[in-house]
């Protein structure tokens, strides 16, 4: 196995998180890998709502972090969301002089919209949903003319060295060819920015490949995963057959829109006071039973937003006629789909993880900011932010300020995983660990996640999503509650007191899995060929 070392701070992933550090690490040398052209593949791009951020005079952080508190159902570390709230205003100001367009109105003030279970309008956006993708605009722009950052692109990492506890470096094959003999690359520190599990599940409006294998790889590394039951679902997802699906972004709902069945009925005003705009597990639910029950939910912007949704919203607009809805006089068809992983590296208020020599930020970690639920548009929010502290972090044990590009031979010729096997796994997550679970559910999709690991786990891809699966589902078995996004039928009620968050390494995870495969096994087994 070709090994290359340097003494570079490698960043594992080419979205917001990734690119942030590597600008913070300025002028420490970094060599970020990413699968995919900078930023072109990562949820963050795709991100339509905006950022929350304190930033009119009537609103402050400390209002803020308790509404971050309140959406995240007793779940949130109060220390963390204090400390993410405060630091947001900077971080728009920083946003903005590094060339990101935000709206404004005629003053110069930052136009800012309504979003669930905000006690005011605080998010700040680019052209109503556009927020994702001119962030990152500006910030590649801006990380192409620094001389200390090296983008690989075409790489993909599909493990990490490890002792148990501590990573010294990380393995990296081409992303056209991810099974064949990796090259293994040990940097001065690393840093996991992966993104999160969403497109783990059939439905989904992640990109492809976020699949969970950064969160996989940490925790096949021994790294401790908090909170990995935690699947933010969107309520309005677009559905409309496309595999991601696309968002109609919650702005919509801020602006007015209404939920309406296929009776032309509202539903939410009976399910929540704060009806559209209620916390978004619960507008989710609602959307799922609607669609379960053959009501066939949707959007309406027609009243409310008309014809100026084609300028206000372009992305919505595009989607939609893409697929021969038009919002300005037709109900957008939606479903909730998986979104956002509240869960997944543990770490501290400087990104440390529980090894040595591995920081994590964005969605690959679990901060404990957005608890059970994420208040909306903080997701951004906590990148910038935990990407500014890793940075930091690290640049206090950093003594190099110049550094060789580093030279890859990546091999060629080796196979992705099986495509059916990820679309079985993608279905079993979605019918065992989806909106609403129950403790059968969660059991069987345990037992066909082992079957499936047994079958194809050759591929360390593979392996990798399976990990992460496996810590979701019996997450979600061991919470015998309903706290926020983790809605259990069999136990609907949620527990007395403070929420607790989950902590779990993979072999606990697995050592349940195997207990249930043992005990089921004859139900789930493939039927033997004839």
């Amino acid at each position: 196995m070709q090994t290359v070392s340097t003494p570079r701070v490698v960043i594992i992933g080419g979205g917001l998180a990734a690119v942030y550090t590597a600008l913070k690490l300025d002028p420490h040398p970094v060599v970020m890998i990413s699968p995919e052209p900078l930023g072109s593949g990562a949820s963050s791009a795709w991100a339509q709502g905006g950022v929350a951020a304190a930033m009119d005079p009537s609103d402050s952080p400390e209002a803020h972090a308790r509404d971050t508190m309140r959406a995240g159902a007793g779940s949130v570390l109060q220390e963390v969301a204090e400390f993410v709230t405060r630091a947001a205003r900077d971080h728009i100001l920083d946003l903005s002089d590094l060339g990101t367009g935000f709206d404004r109105d005629a003053e110069g003030g930052f136009i800012q919209s309504q979003e669930a279970a905000h006690s005011v309008a605080r998010v700040v956006r680019v052209k109503g949903d556009q927020a994702g993708a001119e962030i990152m605009r500006a910030l590649t722009a801006e990380l192409r003319r620094r001389a200390s950052v090296q983008v690989i692109e075409g790489a993909l990492a599909v493990g990490l060295e490890s002792d148990g506890a501590k990573v010294s470096g990380v393995y990296l094959a081409p992303t056209d060819a991810p099974g064949t003999e990796p090259v293994l690359l040990r940097g001065a520190a690393h840093v996991l920015a992966t993104g999160g599990s969403a497109g783990l599940f059939a439905r989904t409006t992640n990109p492809a490949r976020i699949r969970g294998q950064g969160i996989g790889m940490a925790a096949r590394a021994g790294a401790r995963i908090a909170d990995a039951e935690f699947i933010q679902f969107h309520p309005t997802a677009i559905d409309v057959g496309e595999d991601p699906m696309p968002l109609a972004t919650e702005a919509l709902r801020g602006e007015g829109a209404i939920l309406i069945n296929r009776h032309g009925e509202r539903f939410m005003q009976g399910v929540h006071p704060d009806a559209e705009l209620a916390p978004r597990d619960v507008v989710a639910r609602a959307v799922y039973l609607e669609t379960k029950a053959g009501n066939r939910p949707a959007l309406d912007t027609r009243a409310a937003i008309g014809a100026a949704i084609r300028s206000q919203f372009p992305a919505v607009t595009e989607a939609c006629l893409r697929n021969g809805v038009d919002p300005v006089t037709q109900p957008i068809p939606v479903t909730a789909a998986a979104h956002y992983h509240m869960g997944g590296v543990a770490t501290d208020l400087n990104g440390r993880s529980s090894l040595a020599g591995l920081w994590a930020c964005g969605e690959a970690a679990s901060t404990g900011l957005h608890g059970a639920n994420r208040l909306a548009s903080n997701g951004l929010l906590e990148a910038l932010v935990f990407a500014r502290a890793c940075a930091r972090d690290i640049a206090g044990t950093l003594t190099v300020t110049d550094a060789p590009e580093v030279r890859l031979r990546l091999p060629s010729g080796g196979t992705e995983p099986d495509p059916q096997a990820v679309a079985e796994l993608r279905q079993v997550m979605t019918d065992g660990v989806g909106v609403v679970r129950d403790a059968d559910g969660l059991r069987r999709a345990l037992g066909r996640i082992a079957v499936l690991e047994s079958l194809h786990g050759r591929s360390r891809l593979f392996r990798n999503m399976t990990a992460t699966a496996t810590l979701i589902a019996a997450a979600a078995l061991m919470r015998t509650e309903s706290r926020g996004a983790h809605y259990r039928s069999d136990c609907p009620d949620t527990a007395e007191g403070p929420g607790r968050r989950s902590d779990l390494i993979l072999d606990e995870a697995v050592a349940l899995r195997s207990k249930i495969f043992r005990e089921t096994a004859t139900c789930i087994m493939p039927p033997s060929p004839t």
